[in-house]
């Protein structure tokens, strides 16, 4: 393990089926990673060092959100059971949203070990690991980061869509969509927007998750710009 003492600050990392990337942020500005395959992560430099901050999200699709006053720990498994489909071996847990006054519940047993691996592998500067969560999570709680008062966030990767949609602090819709192919991810985008009676003519739309040229040149014809968070 290399010295804690390191210019970087916090790395945010991405996992999914497919692979992982990575972002690491400090006082010198921040980088990002293209998407890299799993087999890469033990010869990640970035991945030796330890950091004042460490975030570990999945791309799970088994995630529902519940408002607080009707949220039970009790009966966690069966509201996520409600809208994702679940194995009797499937673990679920939970993790408050408090800014939406809501509890998120989730399963990330989805059939990789690559999460469990980045955990195991990625210390902060007092040697502990971070928790793993969903893609959602992270993705509500960026929502604010969005310049446009109709706030859109998304993420896309293997094939599911992670989308949130807000009015200043007011949340819209927080869901996944199966999308097999981007054309298919920009149908429920522009569905949810119909929906919302949003007009993207004058709203950003923003992205965690890295974008092609094409598909961002597409999302450029009907919004006003795109942004990578």
């Amino acid at each position: 393990m290399e010295s804690v003492n390191t210019k970087e600050t916090g790395i945010s990392i991405q996992v999914s089926l497919s692979g992982y990337s990575f972002k690491v942020s400090g006082s010198e500005g921040e980088s990002r990673s293209e998407w890299l395959p799993a087999g890469r992560i033990f010869t990640t430099p970035e991945f030796q060092r330890r950091y004042s901050s460490v975030e570990i999200s999945l791309f799970t699709p088994k995630v529902t959100l519940v408002p607080e006053s009707f949220f039970s720990a009790a009966s966690a498994r069966e509201a996520l059971s409600e809208v994702s489909r679940l194995r009797e071996t499937d673990y679920v847990e939970y993790v408050p949203v408090p800014r939406f006054g809501a509890v998120m519940v989730y399963s990330n047993s989805i059939g990789e070990s690559l999460s469990e691996t980045v955990a195991r592998t990625v210390f902060d500067t007092s040697g502990n690991t971070a928790r793993v969560l969903p893609e959602l999570w992270f993705i509500l709680r960026d929502l604010q980061s969005c310049p446009d008062y109709n706030k859109i966030l998304c993420s896309w990767m293997d094939g599911w869509l992670f989308i949130a949609v807000a009015q200043g602090s007011s949340l819209l819709l927080a869901n996944v969509f199966e999308a097999a192919d981007f054309t298919t991810a920009e149908y429920f985008i522009f569905l949810a927007m119909k929906r919302l009676q949003l007009n993207p003519e004058v709203s950003s739309i923003c992205f965690r998750t890295p974008l092609e040229y094409e598909q961002e040149m597409s999302l450029y014809r009907y919004f006003k710009s795109v942004e990578q968070l």
